[in-house]
């Protein structure tokens, strides 16, 4: 049979790609059914199934899901998706509903635990190649680009108003310019991916990724010829070799899965009526049940038939011709859009809005316009640069808008800058006009560049939101469709995709970046009049305007700043590392006995447990090798010295790789420092992070990793001071808790941990041991956050029991912390959030929720967030001052870096007296508490003799 044969076609569906793809598709405006239940998720998925059905025509279908725990690729690499943000509880609790709906369309669901969705897929996809199907994988993953063949096809789903894309062999060759599919692997192994935390090899993006490969064919043969490289990226492409190799065995999508594959299970058949109209009833999904089963859903769970029931074979019902219009139901009737549908047809455009904007060009009319944009008592500004870090682009243009509809885009041609920069310095340092912008920091940090300050009330779009909607996107498209209705101008549109034909803004004809750039500043200004009165309503006004406002240019200041990096300490440890580190594999291989890759994980296994037989109760992942995860290497520590010897150049490799030999990598030319950025719109619970690079997760409870910060060094003749909160969560923990007990320890300036450990162990505070204080430590950190016996046992290797009886203990001699977190759950399933000491909101739409998994996740949220987020209002609140009073007292000092509960400052030799007076006093009174919030300082020549 012909694999064109309609008879063998063959939807695979990658179910937490589409899952993902309808909440967030829904924006800010999520469905939810009388009960409060989001039902976002279910109906897009309903949506996609019905539209695969209809449009497509499959003889056969397959959702494949991902299976919790861990994966082979874990084993692999540890890293390997550590840093992927929590997934929305709406989406968990979600899963069980979408299941009960593909149950009800009687499409299998399959999956297997030890691998991903893309494994499962892969193999059965290849199966059913040699069975004779026509094969098309419904993900918008690009990964899959790797399986495409003849016969197997990526179906990637309509979004955002785009049509479906079909990727056969032609497209994956034109997209990654490549000869065959599979060497998409060795393109995504060196370009790695940062959604799954697959490292790649440094400074080598998609561009050169696709360059080299389609030069050299794969990484092995790339790196056979480094010497035909040059610079950093030869540097590179050697030192990180292995890492490339390992980035792409991780990039591998598995074709051996042992998964049960039955293509008759997955012939298209008559659905379930009886359990999809459980579910559409559940849901509430009205149109559906009208549209699907003929019935109209009266009350929940009940229903009344508005048509006889039909008992058409499916592949009858989708083989019915598709009028011209494309609207026609499963039965063939043409149908309307309906309230429940997944559609965003009504999305306007700027063709739609069709508004007016006016291009600024010469000296002449940046003179007449400078003179009209002062006269505005607010204005909403964007620049346009050369790229996004602020340290090294180039302005070409800004646009302004105060009136929605309309606005302008001053042109900025190349040597014009700093002269045009210069005429508009006094509009913005007014201190009497409002600017406006999304993402302000940004804009801030390129007008300083051409010395230009920003000045008088600020207000960021994406900041706002931020404390509106902590758990949702915050760019500027997302919050234009969300909620303006309306899809802005892509980048895509003026300088084309990535690749060798993207165009440079500069080429761009200034009509296409009037509209482009100066509709940002349009939209950017409709936001700002949603917002602000929503802020006020939400009643995270003052958290607003008096922490995350201000803190914009604190961190501004600290970005462009930037710390000293000492190269030349960190090139000496990286040549010391590397000795260390060939002497621990020296010495793995003299105690294997034998020559082996120590790298492997398969061959590491089989030496460990297979000929050393270090634990013969050793089991093998579904993979078919010993699992050699960290997890696993720490439980034998100890039971033969090759282990510890094995997870020290690990440690070391990856200290090396991620840090010493990284960092001198990220030096700015024109500063000869390091520039972090620092984002307030990330994390939920209020937490500053730092990227590009992340200096909060620089190495400090190990020897060799403190190393890494001996180089971080002052400017010039200055020292460094670090001060850093002692115990802040803890404190905060007795303050909010009100415990007696644990409110006297700290007022009484003992040390917690042996406080507690005298009062759980039932001993005076001087017999209190080392191990007692290690196991009280463990308790109260753990219960901040919402630790079991379980997981305590776990972490102190203790009984279970045993662990029960501590926490037990510990809550009878604190009861207050007892009661705090029981109240914290209890109001925040009555009002559905916590907050923190100054107001900041943590949205739990789960802590109701009818599954025991979801509802206790929400219910730790709902006694850490308060903690941990009113620890980073304290310290952000502690930022704002300290930088006030620098410049009230015009100190030449700066500060540089904030570090979890930690600051760092610049300090020049005649302040050294000055600034650790002032950084104690406002750190240590941010916020008015009962119990004393203490910090510890000391000056150093290196980060590491500081802090």
């Amino acid at each position: 049979m012909s694999t064109n044969s309609p008879e063998k076609k063959l939807f695979l569906i990658d179910a937490f790609a589409i899952i993902f793809r309808s909440y967030f598709a829904f924006g800010s405006n999520q469905r939810y059914n009388s009960e409060g239940l989001n039902t976002s998720v279910t109906l897009g998925f309903a949506n996609t199934l019905l539209e695969i059905l209809k449009k497509q025509k499959p003889s056969h279908i397959a959702v494949v899901f991902d299976m919790p725990g861990k994966t082979f690729r874990n084993d692999l690499f540890p890293e390997y998706k550590a840093h992927r943000n929590e997934t929305p509880e709406d989406i968990i609790a979600s899963i069980p509903y979408v299941r009960q709906l593909i149950d009800g369309f009687n499409i299998p669901m399959l999956g297997e635990v030890g691998y991903e969705a893309d494994d499962v897929i892969g193999t059965i996809s290849k199966m059913a190649e040699k069975e004779g199907f026509q094969t098309f994988m419904m993900t918008p993953d690009k990964d899959f680009a790797q399986l495409v063949s003849d016969n197997i096809f990526m179906y990637k789903p309509s979004r955002s108003g785009k049509p479906a894309e079909v990727w056969g062999v032609p497209e994956v060759q034109d997209k990654f310019e490549i000869e065959h599919p599979e060497q998409v692997i060795d393109i995504l192994g060196l370009w790695g991916d940062a959604a799954d935390n697959i490292p790649g090899i440094p400074g080598i993006g998609e561009k050169t990724s696709k360059k080299l490969i389609g030069k050299y064919g794969s990484i092995e043969e790339l790196l056979k010829n480094t010497d035909d490289l040059k610079g950093k990226q030869k540097e590179n492409v050697i030192n990180f070799g292995e890492q490339g190799l390992l980035s792409k065995r991780l990039a591998t999508i598995e074709l051996n899965v042992p998964v049960e594959v039955d293509f008759d299970a997955m012939l298209i058949d008559n659905w379930d009526e009886e359990k999809l109209l459980a579910i559409f009833s559940e849901m509430e999904f009205r149109f559906l049940a009208q549209r699907v089963l003929g019935v109209d859903i009266v009350k929940k769970g009940k229903s009344e038939k508005l048509a006889p029931k039909v008992n058409i074979d499916i592949k009858e019902k989708v083989k019915t011709t598709v009028p011209a219009n494309g609207q026609m139901d499963l039965f063939g009737g043409a149908i309307e859009t309906e309230e429940d549908d997944f559609t965003d047809d009504e999305i306007k455009t700027i063709t739609d809005a069709k508004p007016t904007y006016k291009l600024i060009d010469g000296s002449f009319e940046i003179t007449s316009f400078i003179k009209q944009l002062s006269k505005q008592k607010s204005f909403c500004f964007d620049t346009e640069t050369t790229g996004l870090n602020t340290q090294i682009a180039e302005i070409i243009g800004i646009s302004f808008c105060w009136k929605s509809g309309s606005g302008y885009y001053v042109n900025i041609p190349v040597g014009k800058e700093q002269e045009i920069m210069n005429a508009f310095k006094d509009v913005f340092s007014n201190e009497k006009t409002e600017k406006i912008a999304q993402n302000l920091k940004y804009d801030i940090n390129i007008l300083k560049r051409y010395g230009v300050e920003v000045k008088g009330n600020l207000f960021d779009t994406m900041l706002a939101h931020y404390l509106l909607e902590p758990d949702m996107k915050h760019g500027m498209d997302f919050l234009a469709e969300t909620y303006l209705n309306y899809r802005p101008i892509s980048i895509e549109a003026l300088i084309g995709k990535k690749g060798k034909n993207q165009l440079n803004m500069r080429d761009v004809d200034l009509k296409t970046v009037t509209d482009y750039a100066t509709e940002d500043a349009d939209i950017t200004w409709q936001l700002k009049a949603l917002f602000s009165s929503r802020l006020e309503t939400k009643k995270v006004k003052d958290l607003f305007y008096n922490i995350e406002m201000p803190l914009v240019s604190v961190l501004s200041n600290m970005e462009c700043s930037g710390i000293t990096l000492n190269s030349e300490t960190l090139n000496e440890f990286s040549k010391e590392l590397e000795v260390d580190i060939e002497a621990l594999e020296k010495s793995v291989l003299d105690q294997a006995g034998k020559e082996f890759n120590v790298g492997s994980p398969k061959q590491l296994g089989e030496v460990l447990f297979d000929e050393l037989k270090i634990d013969e109760k050793a089991k093998k992942t579904k993979s078919g090798q010993y699992s050699t995860s960290e997890e696993t290497l720490q439980k034998l520590a100890g039971k033969h010295p090759i282990i510890d010897d094995i997870l020290t150049f690990r440690q070391l490799k990856k200290l090396k790789s991620t840090y010493v030999d990284a960092l001198p990598l990220l030096v700015n030319e024109r500063t000869g420092k390091i520039h972090t950025t620092y984002s307030q719109a990330v994390a939920a619970t209020g937490r500053l992070s730092s990227v590009n690079p992340n200096l909060q997760n620089i190495p400090i409870k190990t020897e060799k990793g403190r190393e890494v910060r001996k180089a971080f060094i002052p400017s010039e003749g200055n020292e460094l001071y670090a001060a850093d909160y002692s115990q802040v969560e803890l404190r905060l923990m007795a303050e909010m808790s009100k415990d007696e007990n644990m409110v006297a320890a700290f007022q009484a300036n003992h040390d917690i941990h042996s406080a507690t450990a005298a009062r759980v162990f039932g001993v005076k505070m001087d017999e209190v041991t080392r191990e007692m204080r290690g196991k009280a430590k463990m308790v109260n950190f753990g219960i901040i956050y919402g630790i079991s016996a379980f997981g305590l046992s776990q972490r102190l290797n203790i009984k279970r029991k045993e662990a029960k009886a501590l926490i037990d203990e510990y809550f009878k001699n604190y009861p207050g912390v007892k009661r705090f977190m029981e109240d914290s759950v209890d109001n925040a399933k009555e009002v559905g959030y916590v907050q923190t000491i100054m107001k900041r909101k943590r949205f739990l739409k789960d802590i109701n929720s009818s599954n025991a998994i979801v509802r206790g996740y929400a219910e730790r949220n709902a006694i850490n967030a308060p903690i941990q987020g009113s620890a980073a209002d304290v310290i952000k609140i502690a930022m704002i001052n300290i930088d006030r009073a620098m410049k009230e007292q015009n100190l030449k000092s700066k500060m540089i870096l904030q570090v979890h509960d930690e600051l760092v400052f610049d300090v020049v030799p005649e302040e050294k007296a000055i600034i650790p007076a002032l950084v104690k006093d406002k750190m240590e009174n941010a916020v008015q508490t009962v119990v004393p919030l203490t910090i510890e300082g000391a000056f150093g020549k290196t980060w590491l003799e500081a802090h």
